[in-house]
C-alpha cells in the first residue's frame, strides 16, 4: 500500500477544519499547508522505511519533529490555545492511523 500525499492532505485538513472551525477563517491556510507538509512527511518514512534506510525508532522521531512543528506554527495564530491545537492535530492523526500504520507496517500513531 503506497502513501498518497494529496489523499493523506485531505483527510487532515478536514479534520482540521472540524476542529477548529471558530477559527477557520484565521487558521485555513495554516491548515492546509500543516496538513500538506505532515502527509508529505508520511510519504518520506515511508519511502524510507521500504527502502531500509530508516528504523520504526526513527520514524517516530522524524513524525515527532513534523508533529512539533505543526503544533507551533498553529500556536502562532492568535486566539488558538494549545489544548485546541492538541485536539486538532490528534484528530488529523486519527483520521490517517489506519491507513498511515497499513502502509508502513507498524504503529507509527
Amino acid at each position: 500500500m503506497s502513501l498518497d500525499v494529496g489523499e493523506l492532505a485531505s483527510k487532515m485538513f478536514e479534520a482540521f477544519k472540524g476542529e477548529l472551525s471558530d477559527k477557520w477563517p484565521d487558521v485555513k491556510d495554516y491548515a492546509e499547508a500543516e496538513s500538506k507538509k505532515l502527509a508529505e512527511n508520511f510519504v518520506m518514512i515511508e519511502k524510507l522505511k521500504l527502502t531500509g534506510e530508516i528504523t520504526e525508532e526513527q520514524a517516530k522521531l522524524h513524525h515527532e519533529i513534523q508533529r512539533n512543528a505543526s503544533r507551533s506554527v498553529l500556536l502562532t495564530i492568535e486566539g488558538l490555545g494549545l489544548v485546541a491545537v492538541e485536539q486538532a492535530i490528534n484528530a488529523a492523526m486519527d483520521v490517517l492511523k489506519e491507513t498511515v500504520n497499513g502502509a508502513l507496517g507498524f504503529a507509527l500513531l
